[in-house]
């Protein structure tokens, strides 16, 4: 067969191109390094520190950090957390507001709750990070 009358190519073999559409839900960038704030998120029984969740205005960013440590518990819990900072971003608050406004409920519905007084600095998101690694 010459080169002339090769077949065309099939499906599986096409390049294919994505390009990414605007939407899907309101987030904050989950990195920064400018300083942030952050607080410790515990277990409601046990008090074993399940992660920490950081926030900082400089990039428009907040996220959590599971600790290491507490295994399997600690990251399903990142993922209420989580949920909560799309709420705050689609209500339009900035990360230092969503993490005032989470610190100050008490009781919240997930299996953590923020360990009082743990409201402290960092100089970016790397550090928070290193703890959650490391402790």
């Amino acid at each position: 067969m010459s080169s002339e009358q090769q077949p065309a190519p099939s499906r599986f073999e096409e390049d294919m191109h994505f390009t990414e559409q605007p939407g899907g839900p309101a987030r904050y960038r989950d990195w920064t390094e400018k300083p942030v704030r952050y607080f410790t998120v515990v277990d409601k029984e046990s008090g074993a520190v399940l992660g920490y969740l950081w926030a900082g205005d400089e990039d428009d960013a907040a996220a959590f950090e599971p600790r290491r440590a507490g295994g399997p518990r600690a990251v399903n819990e990142s993922g209420f957390w989580i949920r909560r900072l799309r709420s705050a971003k689609e209500r339009g608050l900035l990360p230092s507001q969503a993490l005032a406004e989470l610190a100050a409920d008490p009781e919240p519905a997930g299996r953590g709750r923020v360990l009082p007084d743990s409201l402290t600095d960092a100089p970016n998101a790397a550090a928070v990070d290193a703890l959650a690694k490391g402790d």
